[in-house]
């Protein structure tokens, strides 16, 4: 049976002030109920019987009076870029469903946050009704695709929370209520002492959040393949989840090389978990736009990832290391010391910057390799326009 739930955020003692425009002023009590009465995930747990469960994480629809008119659709278009749809299959399979917001789904969501903000005397009539027709419609486009729910995988994403690529983008939940709190400060309207306890607040209360979310889809995952992918230093990375989830009997030959190169765990998710997938589920005609901009998509990086696909799941080590080399034409020494060495802040690059970073490091040479933290962050930053230009 389905279980709904929509989650949101713990009180503090300070929201009594923010929400008090004789405090604060009108534009930030505003901002800040909306802020503390918005649901920030919606959660139904066993939707059917090919699913475990469905978040539909949310940011702060502070514009509701805007968006609900058709005349501002691009505004509910741009906040729904910021809503994220994640889904856990029956397999234990993890799925980023942000294509599927469609523009009606996006009104419903408005309508629905608009009812929540309401609060009349149905309103959780209301919202039941809205949160089934939401659920359905998910359900019924992801039946009417049946085999394709694969494409969705998700490949780039953590669960942890304030890392790069974190599934938990802060940034964009409440941009408006972050620029309010700001500008209340510059304006003098606040002073630092209650500026530092309202963010203190926001930390908090966010990061219960997050561990929230985190543990509730956590929880159904495999955990056997999740033992495996902790063992890696890799983090918790949902795409290397799914690269290891996706065959159980190569799970631990990719695990082994996800130790001792945590940097290119982005790569391999994005890389080769399409290959694992191609022969079921190759689509033909159209282009895949992420594959183009990280130029994985060339007859070249096709073939060796092919060759180090079949290298990792064999455990040959030393046939690992030379096909990275001639996928990124870099000497085998470099791939090699990689390999012995996990410098920290190497971080995970994103699979476009790879190429260019381990060109920056052939450039400096064996003796020039950065031997701090703030020199590999300054060849990390020059990596980002050789690739550009």
């Amino acid at each position: 049976m389905t279980d709904f739930q929509a989650l949101r955020v713990d009180a503090f003692a300070v929201d009594e002030e923010l929400s008090d425009a004789g405090c604060v002023g009108p534009e930030l009590a505003h901002l800040a109920q909306v802020y503390l009465h918005s649901p920030r995930a919606l959660v139904w747990r066993n939707p059917s019987s090919d699913w475990r469960v469905f978040v539909l994480l949310l940011p702060i629809a502070s514009r509701l009076s805007l968006m609900a008119n058709p005349i501002f659709a691009q505004l509910a278009r741009a906040w729904g870029m910021n809503a994220r749809f994640v889904g856990i299959d029956r397999d234990g399979l993890f799925h980023d469903f942000r294509s599927l917001l469609s523009d009606r789904t996006l009104r419903l969501l408005v309508e629905l946050l608009t009812a929540d903000q309401a609060r009349t005397v149905d309103a959780a009539r209301v919202l039941d009704t809205l949160f089934g027709t939401l659920a359905s419609e998910m359900l019924t486009v992801l039946e009417q695709r049946g085999d394709d729910w694969s494409r969705h995988l998700d490949t780039e994403h953590r669960l942890e929370s304030q890392v790069p690529a974190s599934l938990f983008d802060r940034d964009t939940r409440f941009p408006d209520f972050q620029a309010a709190l700001r500008a209340a400060l510059r304006d003098d309207i606040v002073d630092l002492a209650f500026y530092g306890r309202a963010l203190r607040a926001a930390d908090l209360r966010e990061q219960a959040f997050e561990t929230r979310v985190a543990s509730l889809l956590e929880s159904s995952l495999d955990p056997v393949t999740m033992a495996k992918l902790g063992q890696t230093r890799a983090g918790r990375h949902l795409g290397c989840y799914n690269w290891l989830q996706l065959d159980s009997r190569h799970a631990a030959a990719r695990a082994h090389v996800l130790s001792r190169l945590p940097g290119f765990a982005t790569f391999f998710a994005q890389t080769l978990v399409p290959l694992d997938l191609a022969p079921e589920n190759s689509r033909d005609g159209g282009y895949d736009l992420r594959s183009l901009v990280a130029r994985t998509a060339s007859a070249h990086s096709l073939h060796w990832a092919g060759v180090l696909r079949r290298a990792i799941d064999a455990g040959q080590d030393r046939a690992v290391i030379e096909a990275l080399s001639q996928r990124f034409q870099v000497p085998d020494n470099l791939i090699r010391r990689l390999w012995r060495e996990v410098p920290p802040a190497f971080g995970q690059p994103p699979t476009w910057q790879i190429a260019q970073v381990l060109r920056q490091l052939q450039r400096v040479g064996p003796n020039g390799w950065p031997a701090s933290d703030a020199q590999w962050r300054e060849l990390l930053a020059r990596a980002v326009p050789a690739e550009a230009a």
